[in-house]
């Protein structure tokens, strides 16, 4: 038998997006690398999207002292931007922010002037096509695109145009290219399709524009976080939110993350382009899966007389199919001496409708009891042993107060022992005797180099 293979953990792994400063797109880059992303990959970003001369900067810098990644977007001149620097919205309609806030490399889409020689523009519509255009698998294309949909609705409800004519400046627009794909890739490049967030940072006070000065959130801000739990007020003045920032929280996130998870990484910060020395001027990425040690749970239970108990089975199984965490079945009697079958279930509380819904349409039951409860589990984690052959046979490791107990999943025990043999009992111990050899945290790391979760 080959190497023994333990993931972290038995839930899979999902992104929490931490706007305790705000979020920008620029900030999102900086985190996803922070985490894990391959900075070539985001430096192929451009060239995959057509757009020629534009490059990809990242620096390793601080903010308040805190390790972070900084992502400059460059066009084909070297103007990026920068405090000051234009972004987007209709051209007749824009606003001018002077970036007298936390993000100085903020990409906010709020109409801001662009650049000195920088005045054209590319329009919502076009920026779609290049999108489509682009080197990008077709998940990624779908974000992004209805990111950039979300954006052009927004600034256009706020100027009163059409949302493919809404006008982006060159270098805002080429910064917004990157950043929405790369954004949304890098979270492809992680191998996370799960994205939540914590309540976010939209700073306070208000803002000079082009006509005026306007108070935070920016107008399309104000909408694209529509539903948005927005977090109390802290120490950024100012924007903190931008416009595409917002955007993808808005395609990206399903909202607050679930109540029971643990921190795999916690350190990954993606910087803005200003360093204050009272907060750090960053967003923090924190990569987690679920737990079920402890958690809030429902026990749904029925009483059946009219069954066959072959079909017991059945019923069974589509019952953990739709979610249940564990089913027992026992026999009763029941009115006039029937013989029954109590069927008892146990199921998270976002499963409780499938669950329900399984017990009607595999049982002859009309009617199922269900009531709350609390329940405390070790720690579960899910792996496999490969033997001679190549079989992955898979093991159940549980985390208990004596240490790493092992026990092989009993249908691949079956089928190993078909193939080799050999007692099925005899090959259950061996299994389990070895992965638990190898589930020693030492052994782990020295012999179990290619672990994944």
């Amino acid at each position: 038998m080959s190497a023994v293979h333990i993931p972290r953990g038995m839930g899979a792994r999902f992104a929490i997006l931490d706007p305790c400063a705000g979020i920008s797109g620029d900030m999102l880059l900086g985190a996803l690398i922070a985490a894990g992303a391959p900075r070539p990959w985001l430096e192929s970003v451009p060239r995959r999207l057509g757009l020629d001369g534009v490059t990809v900067e990242i620096r390793d810098v601080e903010r308040c002292g805190i390790a972070a990644v900084q992502v400059v977007v460059r066009a084909p001149d070297g103007a990026h931007e920068a405090p000051g620097a234009a972004h987007s919205g209709s051209h007749q309609h824009g606003h001018h922010h002077p970036h007298e806030h936390p993000g100085p490399d903020h990409d906010s889409l709020a109409g801001r002037r662009p650049p000195h020689g920088h005045g054209r523009h590319r329009h919502v519509g076009e920026l779609v096509r290049i999108v489509e255009r682009g080197q990008l698998s077709p998940a990624v294309q779908a974000r992004a695109v209805a990111a950039f949909r979300a954006l052009g609705l927004a600034e256009g409800r706020v100027h009163g145009v059409d949302p493919d004519a809404v006008a982006l400046h060159e270098v805002g627009a080429l910064d917004a290219l990157v950043d929405i794909v790369g954004s949304v890739e890098g979270f492809e490049q992680l191998g996370i399709d799960r994205i939540y967030n914590r309540p976010v940072a939209i700073g306070a006070g208000w803002v000079d524009a082009a006509h005026g000065t306007i108070p935070v959130p920016a107008p399309a801000t104000a909408i694209l976080l529509e539903g948005t739990e927005i977090a109390a007020a802290g120490p950024v003045t100012g924007e903190a939110t931008t416009p595409t920032g917002a955007a993808l929280l808005r395609v990206l996130s399903a909202g607050a993350p679930p109540a029971n998870w643990r921190v795999l990484q916690g350190s990954a910060w993606g910087a803005g382009g200003r360093n204050p020395e009272h907060y750090p001027n960053a967003l923090r990425l924190l990569i987690a899966e679920d737990i079920a040690e402890t958690a809030e749970v429902v026990a749904l239970a029925t009483d059946i007389d009219d069954l066959n108990p072959e079909y017991l089975e059945p019923l069974r199984a589509a019952l953990i199919g739709a979610g249940a965490l564990d089913v027992q079945v026992w026999t009763t009697h029941g009115k006039k001496g029937r013989a029954s079958f109590r069927v008892e279930a146990l199921a998270d509380t976002l499963s409780v409708a499938r669950v329900t819904d399984a017990f009607f349409r595999h049982s002859t039951t009309i009617g199922v009891r269900s009531w709350p409860l609390s329940r405390a589990t070790l720690s579960r984690r899910t792996g496999h042993v490969r033997t001679e052959d190549g079989m992955d046979v898979r093991v159940k490791f549980v985390e208990g107060p004596e240490g790493i107990r092992a026990k092989p999943e009993y249908d691949d025990i079956i089928e190993l022992a078909a193939r080799s043999g050999r007692p099925a009992h005899e090959v259950a111990k061996e299994l389990q005797e070895r992965a638990v050899r190898f589930a020693e945290p030492s052994q782990d790391r020295r012999d179990n180099p290619t672990q994944k979760s």
